[in-house]
């Protein structure tokens, strides 16, 4: 075995005792029942590395989602969110956009295959989407309703504005649909009403919110529900990031008191 190699094998041994070390911590812990993550870093992890096409930091970080999933799992988390794609990048040149979308439509597709136990709801502005995309992903949820496992949301084409006003668009035809006037709807309007029209509806609010790749802030994810969320940003890029980080998440979260806005 060269230098190198003896380098990286103690490297990855002394991470293997630490991620042990790191669940042995969590044991008896506090647990989000519900995990978002913003997905981030995939185009500069290419870059870092000499690769040209940005496209294989998609793929790569692509190929890191099931293995986030399994952590969730065996944390025991209820409900995951993943930031796929905002409906800001949905203005992205059709040769940068088209590629994306068929790897996150893989993904979809990967998540749905008959050996998987997760649950897959896409949530977004579909009808932004092309019509293959959305294909893809109603049939990956249609395969999914009724396993056993976690849910799992694809937020693809998605932003924080924009969910909350659908719901109040939902919400407003919702009510005129009944009957009730402009008047009578302000008198009665309260959160909870928009609330039961978010893409997310009938879900806990998200517990945790990861980032990856560095950047610190929301990129709209998830406005609404994470209004009392914990946030953990780490400077990993996504197709870099192991068990020993999302490890690292549940520690930090497991560690903070949360007041709820007390």
């Amino acid at each position: 075995m060269t230098c190198v190699g003896v380098r990286q094998f103690v490297r990855d041994l002394l991470t293997q005792v630490y991620e042990r070390r790191l669940a042995r911590g969590l044991v008896g812990a506090d647990t989000p029942r519900h995990v978002g993550v913003i997905v981030d870093g995939n185009r500069r992890w290419a870059r870092s590395i000499g690769l040209e096409d940005p496209n294989a930091g998609h793929r790569r970080g692509a190929d890191r989602i099931a293995s986030l999933l399994g952590w969730c799992d065996e944390a025991g988390v209820e409900v995951v969110t993943l930031f796929l794609l905002s409906t800001d990048n949905l203005s992205r040149p059709e040769p940068e956009l088209f590629p994306l979308l068929r790897i996150i439509e893989g993904v979809a597709e990967d998540l749905s295959a008959a050996d998987r136990r997760w649950q897959l709801r896409p949530v977004g502005a579909l009808e932004l989407l092309p019509a293959e995309t959305v294909a893809v992903l109603k049939q990956a949820e249609e395969n999914t309703r009724d396993r056993p496992g976690a849910t799992v949301n694809l937020a693809v084409g998605y932003g924080g504005r924009r969910e909350i006003a659908d719901a109040v668009r939902s919400l407003l035809a919702e009510q005129a649909a009944r009957g009730t006037s402009l008047e009578e709807l302000v008198e009665i309007l309260d959160v909870d009403h928009i609330a039961e029209h978010l893409y997310t509806r009938g879900q806990p609010d998200p517990d945790l919110v990861i980032r990856t790749s560095g950047e610190q802030r929301l990129s709209g994810f998830l406005l609404w529900q994470t209004a009392h969320s914990e946030f953990y940003f780490t400077d990993v890029y996504w197709p870099e990031f192991r068990r020993v980080d999302f490890l690292r998440a549940l520690r930090a979260y497991s560690a903070r008191h949360r007041r709820y806005g007390g």
